[in-house]
């Protein structure tokens, strides 16, 4: 056991106990993390897992759990908080009606006039925690910039109001499509895992947590036809997700078994582009 009191097989079947089919990378990283108490940058492809990992993370471990969902455009105000404008200018003008107001009063940059978002709020939580920084590759180059000295020094700058120290024992973890290169700082500070898309095995692992009451056949009938669209170069590969949502629309005909019938008539659930879909039904039905 290591100093935190964990070791690789707990992690694995903590993770496992909360709906989370890790495989032995990430088993390790997450061990890594916790116990040396550093962030994770997780990269692959959309619907791999990246972010429910993060969620099983904080379910096992009884952390709370915050989120910033990044996007083009977004600002250091909203990942992190902004002033509340209406509360200053109120204050000041009630400070004007009254007698003998000290100069500290009026100061209106104080932690009191501060709207906390997710990034503070988990630093400042009282609660080990786990922060979800998702898609970070959506955001600039400046907003990442930003976020170094939280990564790194554990710290969180304010203009006008200080600096912050981190408050609790705060997991945190970021999310990449490679939709753009991330800077090589950020990287230097995480631990670095890449989660692909699951091998047969370890989806009918998955496919059997979430969905224990389908046939062991349809799943794997399902799956391995899962597998074989996923090599086809398709606009769009389906994700973890859709698999499970194949298996349900699957046991809404009443089968247990993938055949021609009820793969043209769930096969909208899985495919979301008329061109790939009629590549899917050539591919299997020739």
């Amino acid at each position: 056991m290591s100093k935190a009191g964990l070791d690789t097989n707990y992690v694995e079947k903590i993770l496992e106990n909360n709906s989370y089919v890790p495989d032995d990378t990430i088993v390790n990283v997450v061990f890594l993390a916790l116990s040396l108490k550093k962030p994770i940058l997780i990269e692959g492809p959309p619907g791999t897992g990246k972010t429910e990992l993060s969620k099983a993370i904080a379910r096992a471990f009884k952390r709370e759990f915050f989120r910033v969902q990044c996007y083009e455009g977004i600002t250091f105000e909203q990942i992190v908080g902004e002033w509340n404008y209406q509360k200053q200018l109120l204050h000041l003008e009630m400070s004007k009606i009254k007698e003998n107001v000290n100069e500290s009063e009026n100061d209106v940059f104080r932690e009191d006039f501060f709207i906390k978002r997710p990034l503070l709020s988990s630093f400042m939580n009282d609660n080990p925690s786990v922060i979800l920084i998702d898609e970070i590759d959506k955001a600039d180059e400046e907003v990442e910039s930003f976020l170094l000295q939280a990564l790194g020094e554990k710290q969180i700058t304010v203009n006008d109001l200080g600096t912050f120290d981190l408050k609790n024992d705060l997991l945190v973890v970021l999310t990449s499509n490679s939709q753009r290169q991330l800077l090589d700082e950020t990287k230097d500070r995480c631990l670095y895992l890449y989660i692909d898309y699951p091998s047969f095995e370890r989806e009918v692992e998955i496919m059997k947590t979430h969905l224990p009451e389908a046939s062991p056949y349809l799943v794997e009938d399902v799956v391995k036809a899962m597998q074989k669209i996923r090599r086809m170069n398709l606009t769009k590969i389906p994700s973890i997700r859709a698999t499970v949502d194949w298996i349900k629309g699957v046991i809404m005909f009443d089968r247990n078994e993938l055949d021609e019938d009820s793969l043209k008539k769930t096969i909208n659930v899985v495919i979301k582009n008329e061109e790939d879909r009629v590549k899917v039904l050539e591919s299997f039905y020739k």
